[in-house]
């Protein structure tokens, strides 16, 4: 995300009939952007503050969801830096999961109640290391903001990822390793706008989805990168934690070691496609060698791509269906070029 600059403005946004989705409140998501957005001076402070002090290790740790939202900003900095990063659960923190941290480790949490008891515990045990934390809370007045030696309350709900894209596009732009930071954060001023405008622009598509694919008794959701956390978090939190559907997620380059051979006719697939560095590892030729029993009863078969694996359904997928999901990022053309090349396979 960080290395693909697009300029939003509303003039440029084409105005959309009002949708009916759940919980959907256009002027609520564009108020918390706002909310966010406001605090930036405040954010870019920390920031500052945070490079001039010196660190010996940046650290991503939460819980659950919050984890999965964190988890993408350690992946941008390992991707564009050499700065020392780690992502750790908090629960596995406390059982010894990360032993680089010192008295100039600085740690970054969140949590939307501010109370999650092992966000908590982690937080307690790091202020006792010396480690200078960092928190982004959706409640005033929480445990969590008590704790901690900084923190960003971003209110009711999304884009509570402005605070990390603005807080850590600034470490590494103060790093020296992300010059177009400036006009990043200048753009970033309609990002909750932009993000309304997609929810009913794919509420379609996605309310089709949904019928067609609602009463599934088992998916599979693959993803990479910077979707990777994505494609866990909602297989867990969403599908499985609050709609009870039984859901297998897999990283792109592990997919092809396991969990293909779980591919029938009846087995929903969905694919995150990212615009980042691991794009090929959803896209590149895959060499998957296997034996005569193996391709004689059609269940894999030899060096497939993405295009190949979509389009040779009758030797290795028979009739599954295959979802690709395209990142936001990606232009409308090149989406339906996607498409077309799916729904020809």
């Amino acid at each position: 995300f960080f290395a693909s600059h697009i300029v939003m403005t509303k003039l440029q946004m084409e105005a959309i009939v009002p949708m009916s989705m759940v919980n959907f409140d256009e002027n609520q998501i564009i108020a918390n952007g706002a909310k966010i957005y406001d605090q930036r001076a405040k954010i870019e402070a920390i920031a500052d503050s945070i490079v001039d002090n010196g660190f010996d290790l940046l650290l991503f740790t939460s819980s659950g969801g919050s984890q999965a939202m964190l988890d993408p900003f350690a992946f941008y900095i390992r991707h564009m830096s050499r700065l020392p990063v780690e992502n750790v659960l908090s629960a596995n923190l406390m059982t010894g999961d990360c032993n680089r941290i010192t008295d100039k480790t600085v740690a970054f949490l969140t949590s939307k109640s501010g109370d999650t008891a092992e966000t908590v515990k982690a937080a307690n045990w790091l202020k006792e290391q010396g480690v200078r934390l960092f928190a982004a809370v959706g409640k005033e007045n929480s445990t969590l903001e008590s704790i901690c030696d900084d923190t960003i309350v971003y209110g009711e709900g999304r884009p509570q990822e402005l605070v990390f894209y603005l807080l850590i596009g600034r470490i590494l732009y103060r790093s020296g390793n992300f010059d177009a930071y400036p006009r990043f954060a200048d753009e970033l001023k309609n990002l909750a706008f932009a993000l309304a405008q997609v929810r009913k622009q794919a509420d379609a598509k996605c309310l089709k989805y949904a019928q067609d694919y609602c009463k599934e008794p088992y998916n599979i959701w693959i993803g990479s990168g910077d979707l990777w956390p994505t494609a866990y978090s909602y297989s867990m939190c969403v599908l499985e934690e609050s709609q009870w559907i039984r859901t297998k997620s897999v990283s792109s380059p592990e997919f092809f070691h396991g969990t293909l051979e779980l591919l029938e006719d009846d087995v929903c697939t969905t694919l995150l496609l990212t615009e980042g560095p691991t794009r090929a590892q959803a896209l590149t030729r895959r060499s998957m060698h296997c034996p005569a029993s193996a391709m004689s009863s059609a269940r894999c078969s030899a060096p497939l791509s993405w295009r190949l694996f979509c389009s040779a359904s009758a030797r290795t997928l028979r009739s599954s269906r295959i979802i690709l999901w395209i990142s936001a990022a990606i232009t409308e053309k090149r989406a339906i070029e996607y498409e077309t090349d799916c729904i020809r396979g």
